[in-house]
């Protein structure tokens, strides 16, 4: 497992990883920590899936955009608000963005 301050050291300014490349399920699991989130496999359906959408579109998600192609890749029962606000509370798609090692949402605060 990672270190705070080791995880720390490969942060941007925002507190989100400074090279997507970098990105390792052990890191996954340090931001998780710090978020307070202990990774379920529906956790990683959907970091997969930020990470897709990454590769894809070469942006992280806003919410709207992570609901819709969650809904168009793992089904309507997925992909919704309420689902994913409850994998990764606050914004999904800032949280989640995070632990999948991607940058910050551009529209997020």
């Amino acid at each position: 497992m990672i270190s705070a301050s080791a995880l720390a050291d490969l942060c941007d300014e925002n507190g989100f990883l400074g090279q997507s490349e970098s990105w390792s399920p052990d890191i996954a699991q340090a931001f998780a920590k710090l978020e307070g989130i202990e990774l379920t496999d529906a956790h990683w359906e959907v970091l997969f899936l930020l990470r897709e959408f990454f590769q894809t579109f070469g942006d992280s998600p806003a919410n709207r955009a992570l609901v819709n192609y969650t809904k168009q890749t793992l089904g309507v029962d997925k992909g919704n608000s309420l689902y994913l606000m409850g994998l990764f509370p606050g914004s999904p798609a800032r949280v989640g963005s995070r632990i999948a090692g991607l940058p910050k949402p551009k529209n997020c605060l």
